[in-house]
């Protein structure tokens, strides 16, 4: 659920509106209860042995899978003049300014004309701006190939859909439609093949094949979720995240509509999708995004509708989570919505967004993962923080605050400690940034 939707959704600032009669809109949920990089997924693949066995048991319903070759890309658009910023891909220990991608939705009152480009200072933490990617529709969720050459964006509107932009000369490679409404996150598998997306108005997710060049092939297999049956008040299923778990054989869909984590094999030659299992929430917790441990044992799973953060325990051999008791995410506003969780790469911090609440809660990770203890919570001088995300070295989170139209950025210490890193930088409708 969440706020920020795609035009079709209307509201301002982007909190919702109709979705086309498959699910019903973020805007209208919320009034009723009151966006990282390939190279870290991929050492966390190195790191984590096994990647399940599988089976089948599928409680969704699929279409038949499209022809998969990765091809030519089926449309292109237009992209700034300006330079870029800085090198895409560079090495992230290098000195000098980094990159940063912002999402925004380019259809609403305010919003940005495509992906907004930048870089930031890792030592200060200072943004700089550096023009747009222009030609990619309500760029809401963005994530980054594993050779750091080619981003994604998704187009969350009635007719979902993703892009790829050459980051080299920020060219839009083209989109490819994922046959589902309101695609509202995106994510690369580790080996660099695969585009993994989510369908939030029809509660579907989808795969397509990734090109040597970074374009998109049609998708290969595209998975409404179907049962368990959604309770009355979440108007049915919204897939809300598709990622892969840290053994690589796997991925990984969280639906708010159904209360559902769900798992899933992936072929790695097919880009297929088998489902192996379901974890359930509590009903109506609303579970919108996880992050995982780098033991690869553990996850933290945000539940949107009910305020809480829960650890999950991950098995690798069978691609099953089991969704530990809920807690608390430090929120003091009488109405909250917990939006995405954030580690450390070393796995000794969590950091939660609390929407509503306008703070970043701070957890120490305890019992190598199995544990969460609240340290407190800061404010996130911003209002509604939509995501966050940490720098490649963790040594900066950055915050998209979607009302504010503001990117604040905060200095990690050893102790997990959040400081302020100078003003907030303006971004129109911030809804997601991404820190190379």
């Amino acid at each position: 659920m969440g706020s920020g939707t795609g035009a079709a959704r209307g509201g301002s600032p982007r909190s919702g509106g109709a979705d086309g009669g498959r699910g019903w809109s973020r805007r209208r949920f919320v009034g009723a209860i009151g966006a990282l990089g390939g190279a870290t997924a991929a050492s966390a693949l190195a790191g984590c042995a096994g990647d399940g066995d599988g089976g089948d048991g599928s409680a969704a319903s699929r279409e038949t899978p499209q022809a998969a070759p990765p091809g030519q890309p089926s449309s292109s658009g237009p992209s700034s003049s300006a330079a870029p910023a800085t090198t895409p891909g560079s090495a992230p220990g290098a000195s000098g300014p980094r990159p940063l991608y912002l999402g925004t939705y380019t259809s609403a009152e305010g919003g940005g004309k495509g992906v907004g480009v930048a870089s930031y200072d890792p030592a200060s933490g200072r943004i700089t701006g550096g023009g747009t990617i222009i030609g990619v529709p309500d760029p809401s969720y963005l994530a980054v190939h594993p050779d750091g050459r080619t981003l994604y964006a998704v187009n969350e509107r009635d007719r979902g859909a993703v892009t790829a932009v050459r980051l080299a000369d920020r060219t839009v490679l083209g989109s490819r439609a994922t046959g589902g409404a309101h695609t509202c996150h995106v994510s690369v598998h580790p080996s660099g093949r695969w585009l993994l997306s989510a369908d939030y108005g029809s509660g579907s997710v989808t795969v397509h094949p990734i090109a040597a060049s970074g374009a998109l092939g049609e998708r290969t297999d595209h998975v409404t979720h179907r049962r368990p049956a959604p309770r009355s008040g979440q108007r049915g299923p919204h897939a809300h995240q598709f990622v892969t778990a840290p053994d690589g054989g796997h991925v990984i869909a969280v639906d708010f509509g159904t209360d559902t984590v769900y798992s899933y094999r992936l072929d790695g030659k097919a880009g297929t999708l088998t489902e192996v299992a379901q974890a359930h929430t509590r009903a109506g917790a609303g579970p919108r995004h996880l992050v995982f441990h780098p033991g690869c044992r553990y996850a933290y799973l945000a539940n949107e509708a009910d305020d809480t953060l829960a650890v999950c325990a991950y098995d690798a051999s069978s691609g099953r989570l089991t969704i530990g008791r809920p807690q608390s995410t430090g929120a003091k506003a009488d109405v909250n919505y917990p939006a995405q969780p954030a580690l450390t790469p070393d796995g000794r911090f969590a950091f939660l967004a609390n929407r509503g609440d306008n703070s970043l809660a701070r957890y120490a990770v305890e019992q190598d993962g199995a544990r969460l203890r609240l340290l407190g919570t800061v404010p996130v001088e911003g209002d509604f923080p939509r995501q966050i995300a940490l720098s490649p070295d963790g040594g900066l989170l950055f915050a998209a605050n979607q009302r504010s139209g503001t990117i604040s950025v905060f200095r990690v210490d050893a102790g997990g400690e959040l400081r302020l890193a100078g003003e907030p930088f303006a971004s129109p409708v911030a809804v997601c940034a991404l820190p190379l």
